[in-house]
């Protein structure tokens, strides 16, 4: 039997991975990123790899709070810190993007190393510490985009800030990011700035979430942890519900590290830091469903951590995502996987008898 396209592109993407696995994380990040803002810098070149890897499919395309969306996988925030790819995104095949965290201000992020991979659970720790270049710089690269897919500005802490102070700061962001972006979400969830998670407390998130929705006119979401107790996630919901946020993102990475292949002294030589990929994917779809269960549709969920697969992101709209994000799949699974998580979403639609994605959106949630 002769390969498939399919795995052709598959096996080729394992060839160049074992390549790039020998450059360190954070440089080959960079190098691919250029890579990528490159090929869809021009419009005849950006014409052409749009041609390859979209999957314009009319059952994919869903209205999810007032935006239209071309299609449901996203690439998730942390990848493209500055908004500086925000062209890239939709001519890769993906259906919107979230960029940052940004901060309101400048900074660092923490010293490196400080990006790890762990290729036996296909998995990555980081620890990057809301590395970026500011609000005011995003904002600039925001003001050039091209008209294109949705683009959420994902709004962190500043490090040097108290948490008294944190409403404020995230104020200073959603106003220079609020009027460029399609969305705004609020993250409180990254174990990397230390005391961010102590913001998803009720009483601490509910000042700062009022502070962000009284300066924007943009639909704002808040993103969770998956370590958050089962108590907590209920409180966060009713929190979002009172306030009349848009939606929940469920969820960051965790700083758990059960289950994993990796050996344990390899990843305790790594240290601290947020894991992303397969092992949060569990916990990841446990939040998502008891989101659902006490929200309903009175809610935009979208769901984060651990897709890889097309069986994956589907689970995830049964469940109840609108809309579902991908980044540690995306970087073990090559250019052509949204893609494949597209026209496998599609086939889904159809085979299940659905008219639209839309339509399948908390099918399967227990009631």
């Amino acid at each position: 039997m002769s390969p498939t396209p399919q795995s052709r592109e598959t096996s080729l993407y394992h060839l160049l991975l074992r390549v790039m696995f020998r450059v360190p994380p954070e440089r080959i990040h960079h190098l691919a990123f250029a890579a990528m803002r490159l090929v869809t810098r021009f419009s005849p070149l950006r014409q052409l790899v749009g041609k390859v890897l979209v999957v314009d499919d009319p059952v994919l395309r869903n209205t999810v709070f007032g935006l239209d969306f071309p299609a449901p996988l996203g690439l998730a925030a942390g990848f493209d810190k500055d908004a500086t790819g925000v062209d890239a995104w939709g001519p890769l095949g993906f259906g919107f993007a979230e960029v940052g965290t940004v901060t309101a201000q400048a900074q660092p992020g923490n010293p490196s190393p400080r990006l790890f991979r762990l290729p036996a659970d296909r998995a990555l720790i980081n620890r990057m510490g809301f590395n970026n270049h500011g609000a005011g710089n995003a904002a600039n690269h925001l003001r050039q985009r091209r008209a294109g897919v949705p683009i959420g500005a994902n709004i962190g802490k500043t490090k040097i800030v108290d948490a008294a102070d944190a409403p404020a700061d995230y104020t200073a962001s959603a106003q220079l990011l609020g009027p460029l972006a399609d969305f705004m979400v609020v993250n409180v969830s990254s174990p990397n700035t230390p005391g961010l998670r102590d913001l998803q407390a009720v009483e601490s998130l509910r000042p700062l979430l009022r502070a962000v929705l009284d300066c924007v006119t943009v639909p704002v979401l808040v993103k969770i942890a998956p370590d958050l107790s089962d108590d907590d996630v209920d409180a966060v919901a009713d929190l979002a519900l009172e306030l009349g946020l848009a939606g929940i993102v469920a969820t960051n990475t965790t700083i758990r590290r059960d289950g994993l292949n990796t050996p344990d002294d390899a990843v305790a030589a790594i240290g601290a830091g947020g894991l992303s990929g397969p092992p949060v994917a569990e916990r990841s779809l446990e939040v998502l469903r008891r989101l659902h269960a006490r929200v309903g549709d009175r809610l935009v969920l979208i769901s984060v951590g651990g897709i890889e697969t097309v069986d994956q992101a589907w689970d995830r709209i049964l469940a109840g995502a609108s809309l579902v994000q991908g980044y540690t799949g995306f970087i073990y699974g090559g250019p052509f996987w949204a893609r494949r998580i597209h026209k496998g979403l599609a086939r889904k639609v159809r085979e299940a008898g659905y008219s639209s994605v839309a339509d399948a959106v908390g099918a399967g949630a227990v009631r």
